[in-house]
């Protein structure tokens, strides 16, 4: 005879269970179905004047719920060894991942096979609407070109032209003049005048509201003017910025973040980020050097130290010397360090991605932020009446040279770049056009268009360049990625192309809703009947199971499926398994007499090996089902799996902690029926 369970839960522990499954189950709730959620935050946000965000993550569904296209391609393997083959499709694949990734398509699900002698990819995209596009970028390798200035572009304004935007400017800034001197009889105007007068798109539709300006390197000309106004004051004087002239009025102040000025010495080891190719040292041999530099260096001779030694470049000249930034312009650990300082005051080692450094704090400034409502009238410039740009003469550096590209970051911003090493052919061709073009523009061109246009500074012999912009590090990443990928292994023809109909898609998600609706309503009836309050109190648990089903689906994110939704619902009758497994000891206990709560400590310690050992074989099955089999059984044992796994907290978990909470009232005993305990009442 087993010895019987001790309870040992109090009963504020179950208290405090139920609460915290109670937070989870809002949680949850929110996340899986978004319209109730957004309606409280839509009340919280009028009544409390908050600005939470709606909730928009959404399911991410498969080509056959989604709709999209099914593309069929044969590869051309008849110049690669037998061997060598299923290698050659699996790069294909990798390829032609890289690219779909590049427009957007959410979970691609590529797939190589063999049928007799044809070796074949099969590609589904789902929610692909330019189907074209889609089968453009998939056959085709991209194109990097470097191109020059074309010496027979007009460069500069005729007469006529420059006569005409000297026009065009003056009526501008007349109009400018003349709304800023309705402005200043009457600031709140400058909201009214903005919405139909701006010729800012993005400020206008919002009254000219640029919010607050510090640090936005856009409106830089405007801050500099307004920094030291009030709120409600308008600017005496338009400002003359480059595209455009502008009234600016001062909505809000606030302090701003200080600004600091400092100079660093940067050691590099190799492997740094922007190390240069001739660096040697290893990390800690950088160490021992800063560390041999900190022990001589002073607020006096810094300056000096770092033309000897900081390998930024350009330190020879500047003394290290960054001048004034603001908080985000430097990379974490730096700015963390040089925020810390006192003026005058040098850091102690200071490592970054970039090196090893020291930072003398030359200086700080404080800052008033200013929140700004503004007009602007734009103006006509050169490039405007000049023929369009983008007439580039093209040069023989192409992709063909290209031998490396990879993700890099900015020395100085942390920001993410693409760098390009050239063969020895590529080097001479840089160097030639680098050379020619110093102080001009030469332009980088991607799939035919201009990603990057620097501005040569000097001639560059080392066969490097780099690709900047305002990528991501994601970007960047792809960029690199789909450039260093070349052409694909072997040649490739589209064979079949299906298009599957968003009708289609909505039609099967309604039927499987449908079937899971019925599938749920179907158990819910069996736990009632059968168990009664135990079975209400699964019931319960088993719509938390669903919350967090859904869900985890969508943080994941899983691409669901046909069979994924039928992997899901399978798993419903999975879920309330355990319920039944405890509820059948719970009824043996009871009927031997126990009192109930220590009838259900026991039937939980009695039911779990058989409830683990159950769980165990079917997560097996999905492991192998996911491991070694094709994309659709994937989908099915992921969402099974998934299933399986929230069923036992579900059920384990969940579902117990109700029952002791149930446990701590007088039901029990009052309503015995209800307890699985009725037939002993007859007894």
């Amino acid at each position: 005879m087993s010895k019987p369970t001790t309870v040992t839960v109090s009963r504020s522990s179950v208290r405090r269970r139920t609460v915290l499954l109670l937070v989870l189950a809002l949680l949850v709730g929110g996340i899986a179905y978004p319209p109730a959620t957004n309606r409280v935050l839509d009340w919280m946000n009028y009544w409390f004047g908050t600005h939470i965000g709606h909730v928009e993550k959404g399911f991410v569904l498969g080509l056959d719920l989604q709709g999209g296209t099914h593309l069929e391609y044969e590869a051309d393997v008849s110049q690669v060894a037998d061997k060598d083959r299923p290698s050659a499709l699996n790069g294909v694949r990798d390829v032609i991942e890289r690219r779909v990734n590049t427009i957007g398509v959410s979970e691609p699900v590529i797939t190589t096979a063999q049928a007799g002698e044809q070796w074949r990819v099969a590609v589904e995209l789902a929610g692909v609407k330019d189907v074209n596009q889609a089968i453009k970028l998939i056959g085709e390798t991209p194109i990097l070109e470097f191109k020059e200035p074309n010496a027979t572009t007009q460069s500069t304004l005729t007469p006529d032209q420059q006569k005409q935007m000297d026009t065009q400017n003056a009526a501008a800034k007349s109009k400018a003049e003349s709304d800023l001197a309705k402005a200043l009889k009457d600031p709140s105007s400058v909201e009214s005048m903005a919405k139909d007068h701006s010729d800012d798109a993005a400020s206008k539709a919002l009254g000219g509201d640029l919010g607050f300006i510090s640090g936005k390197a856009q409106y830089i000309p405007i801050y500099q003017e307004t920094q030291n106004l009030k709120a409600g004051q308008v600017l005496d004087h338009v400002v003359d910025m480059d595209a455009a002239y502008v009234v600016a009025e001062v909505e809000d102040t606030k302090a701003g973040d200080p600004q600091i000025s400092a100079r660093h010495i940067l050691i590099q080891w190799t492997g740094a980020a922007n190390a240069a190719s001739s660096t040697t040292r290893s990390k800690d041999d950088a160490l021992k050097l800063i560390k041999q530099i900190q022990s001589q260096v002073t607020a006096q001779n810094f300056a000096d130290l770092a033309k000897k030694y900081s390998e930024e470049p350009g330190a020879a000249q500047s003394g290290g010397d960054l001048g004034y930034f603001g908080k985000g312009d430097m990379v974490q650990p730096f700015e963390t360090a040089v925020y810390a300082l006192k003026t005058n005051q040098i850091s102690d080692v200071v490592e970054t991605q970039f090196g090893y450094h020291l930072i003398l704090k030359t200086g700080e400034k404080a800052t008033n932020d200013v929140r700004v409502r503004a007009i602007f009238y734009k103006k006509t410039q050169a490039s405007d009446l000049l023929p369009p740009q983008g007439e580039w003469k093209s040069t023989q550096l192409t992709g063909k040279q290209l031998q490396r590209a990879q993700l890099d970051f900015d020395q100085r911003t942390g920001n993410a770049q693409v760098s390009l090493q050239f063969d020895d052919e590529g080097k001479k061709l840089f160097a030639d056009i680098t050379k020619r073009n110093v102080g001009k523009q030469v332009a980088i061109f991607l799939d035919g268009q201009v990603i990057s246009a620097p501005v040569v500074q000097t001639e560059i012999t080392g066969g490097q360049a780099v690709i900047t912009g305002n990528f991501s590090i994601d970007e960047a990443k792809l960029l690199a990625q789909r450039l260093q990928a070349g052409a694909l292994p072997v040649p490739i023809k589209l064979i079949a192309q299906e298009s599957v109909g968003p009708t289609l898609g909505q039609d099967s998600v309604n039927k499987s809703l449908i079937a899971g609706l019925f599938g749920f309503l179907f158990i819910a009836l069996f736990m009632l009947f059968w168990y009664r309050a135990a079975g209400l109190l699964s019931i319960l648990s088993l719509l938390l199971y669903v919350g967090i089903s859904f869900s985890i689906f969508k943080l994941m994110p899983v691409t669901l499926t046909l069979a994924g939704i039928a992997g899901f619902i399978l798993s419903l009758g999975i879920a309330v398994d355990a319920n039944v497994l405890v509820f059948e000891r719970l009824k043996e206990e009871v009927r031997s007499g126990k009192p109930w709560l220590m009838a259900l400590e026991e039937a939980f310690r009695r039911a779990w090996p058989s409830i683990r050992d159950g769980n165990t074989t079917t997560l097996i099955s999905c492991a192998v089902l996911y491991w070694f089999s094709s994309a659709i059984i994937k989908g099915f044992a992921l969402t099974l799996a998934i299933g399986v796994l929230t069923s036992l907290f579900t059920a384990i978990i969940v579902t117990r902690t109700l029952l002791r909470l149930v446990s701590t009232t007088s039901w029990p005993k009052r309503f015995p029926w209800l307890f699985l305990n009725k037939i002993e009442d007859k007894k």
